[in-house]
């Protein structure tokens, strides 16, 4: 997880914050409701929200439900509260998702919005940054409150802790009731956490590290059905995810990149992946073949009797099993797999630092 402050050097000189008191930078942007919002298209409201967030940051997902409930609270007393999505998904790398099933796409924050019911009109930006550049967002959420008169009066954080029972001061609520009731903001300014915002500058460093993981060897194990009985056991007390599958399947090689895409996202969450290739000891060959070329790099088997993993199974492939840390079986699918419904079991049973982090992929 990425956790940040907003007062890097870096980031505060090559992207600075909007100064209090400046106008509102005009924006054109697509929503998830398949609309083009624009700042003029609130001017009715006599209190503008700007919350920068996005989809892949751990921060941002414990804030949804906040933002939403600001957008519910405040719409019948005029406030306009709008979400935009400042990441360019290209400069995200993918050990980055460690946190999330997907990425900051557009049609993913659609997926996103759908998934958690946010009704919000949320924006995305991540194709030019034009937006976030003259906001300047330092991480994700982000705050900006504008005046009847669209100038800056409050930006910062939206309350003092991602973690909800230690909320104490609820900043952002604070500056909207202030300007409702015609006073001054107090407070104008708080630092911000979360995830730093991802601008273009990083897509080199992403590709650098995608060309690190590529580079890692591919190894291939010949084991033997003790070895697939062990493994089933989980003796080394990780999730574990076991991806069955053969050179002869087409299935199976749709959704490799897919579940090797999974790998490399929550490999730094203690999360490991096993492939067990079911094919007879002769195709080692083409096995290796398959594996470099989808540069799979995690523990890979070879192994024909690959029934004896579990004995409730007729061997047919693609077949996926995700091992809980305590030996439970808690995702098993026969055929094709929803990768979205697998990254989100993966999150749901990940050993967090924070509670609330599994508990938002329970839900």
């Amino acid at each position: 997880m990425l956790l940040a402050t907003a007062l890097l050097a870096y980031g505060a000189e090559v992207h600075p914050i909007l100064p209090i008191g400046s106008p509102a930078p005009d924006f054109a942007l697509p929503g998830v409701d398949g609309q083009i919002h624009r700042l003029a298209d609130y001017a009715a409201s006599p209190i503008l929200a700007i919350v920068f967030t996005c989809n892949h940051c751990p921060i941002s997902q414990l804030y949804e439900q906040r933002i939403q409930r600001l957008y519910e609270d405040y719409r019948d007393k005029g406030v306009a509260v709008v979400a935009i999505q400042p990441n360019a998904p290209e400069a995200l790398r993918i050990d980055e998702l460690d946190s999330s099933d997907m990425s900051d796409t557009l049609a993913e924050m659609k997926i996103r919005a759908a998934y958690k019911h946010l009704t919000y009109p949320y924006l995305y930006d991540g194709e030019t940054q034009a937006v976030a550049r003259a906001y300047g967002p330092q991480a994700t959420p982000h705050v900006f409150v504008f005046d009847r008169g669209r100038r800056l009066r409050y930006e910062g954080r939206v309350d003092n802790s991602y973690r909800v029972e230690m909320v104490k001061t609820h900043d952002a609520r604070n500056a909207i009731d202030a300007l409702l009731a015609g006073k001054p903001v107090e407070v104008a300014h708080t630092g911000v956490f979360g995830c730093s915002t991802k601008w273009k500058e990083k897509e080199a460093e992403r590709l650098e590290a995608l060309r690190k993981l590529e580079e890692k060897p591919v190894a291939l194990e010949l084991a033997s059905p003790e070895d697939l009985r062990n493994l089933r056991a989980n003796p080394a007390k990780k999730l574990t995810l076991v991806s069955f599958w053969d050179t002869r399947c087409e299935l199976c090689a749709n959704q490799f990149a897919g579940i090797e895409a999974t790998y490399r996202m929550y490999s730094v969450r203690g999360f490991q992946l096993v492939t067990v290739a079911a094919d007879p000891p002769d195709a080692r060959a083409a096995v290796q073949q398959v594996l470099e070329k989808q540069h799979a790099t995690s523990r890979n088997l070879l192994c024909a009797s690959a029934r004896a993993f579990d004995p409730e199974w007729n061997a047919s492939v693609p077949f996926t099993a995700l091992i809980a840390p305590d030996g439970r079986m808690v995702y098993r699918k026969l055929g094709a797999v929803d990768m979205l419904e697998l990254r989100r079991t993966i999150l749901a049973n990940i050993d967090w630092e924070y509670e609330g982090f599994s508990q938002y992929w329970r839900r």
